[in-house]
């Protein structure tokens, strides 16, 4: 969701590229803000002035970490597969 504010500039942009109301959009802002104490999307009125939304230094951060995990997670993961992969026996 974060990224897709990012990307989009907006939470309905948001929503609509990643196929969900606005509502649960907007749900989802809220939860990470409540859970992580502090404001991860700062968001201004639409109207005839555009709106939009945009990530804070908090959401920023909030993603660079998320991807720096998944990473991790996944070089460290390569090689036990490929351990894992070398048990399989041909088909015949």
């Amino acid at each position: 969701m974060l990224e897709a504010i990012d990307a989009e500039g907006s939470i309905s942009g948001a929503g609509r590229k990643l196929k969900m109301s606005y509502k649960r959009a907007w749900d989802l802002i809220e939860e990470l803000n409540k859970s992580f104490g502090e404001t991860l999307v700062s968001k201004a009125p639409g109207g005839s002035n555009g709106g939009g939304a945009q990530l804070t230094d908090g959401g920023k951060t909030l993603v660079k970490q998320y991807r720096a995990i998944e990473k991790a997670s996944h070089d460290a993961s390569r090689t036990c597969l490929r351990e894992v992969g070398k048990l399989i026996k041909p088909a015949e």
